[in-house]
């Protein structure tokens, strides 16, 4: 399966099964297998691209390192099957890009006075809440 331009995952890494969905559908709910729950095993993946996707996939990656997709949208198993191999490449695809080098900054002369300005203000109006002082004469 071709997931990017430069990235592609070997079928025999994912594995499928058909499962009975809850939810609407009738009698045809109790009949059909019609949910699917896609398995894909990440140790085939770079280790960088691993590890970002562990970050993105939270708890659907397991302990074993075996990401589960379950897909029960649709009525159909067909689509249900596209379903989750969209979801699969959608995440893969994330994953697989780099994340973006922070570039390190300053802040702005003008930003620092607005800062320091709404930093005076708020300290006047905190002043003006306080009860007056009265003078030891």
């Amino acid at each position: 399966m071709r997931v990017t331009e430069n990235l592609f995952v070997d079928e025999g890494a994912i594995e499928e099964r058909f499962v009975r969905a809850s939810g609407p559908g009738g009698q045809n709910v109790n009949k059909v297998s019609s949910a699917v729950e896609l398995r894909f095993d990440t140790r085939v993946l770079d280790a960088e691209i691993r590890a970002r996707l562990l970050r993105l996939a939270g708890r659907r990656i397991s302990a074993e390192g075996v990401l589960v997709i379950e897909a029960r949208r649709f009525r159909s198993q067909e689509m249900n099957r596209h379903d989750a191999r969209e979801r699969l490449r959608a995440l893969l695809a994330r994953a697989a890009e780099p994340p973006k080098p922070r570039r390190p900054t300053k802040p702005t002369r003008a930003s620092k006075e607005r800062r320091l300005e709404a930093k005076q203000r708020r300290g006047i109006t905190k002043e003006r809440r306080r009860p007056p002082k009265l003078s030891q004469e």
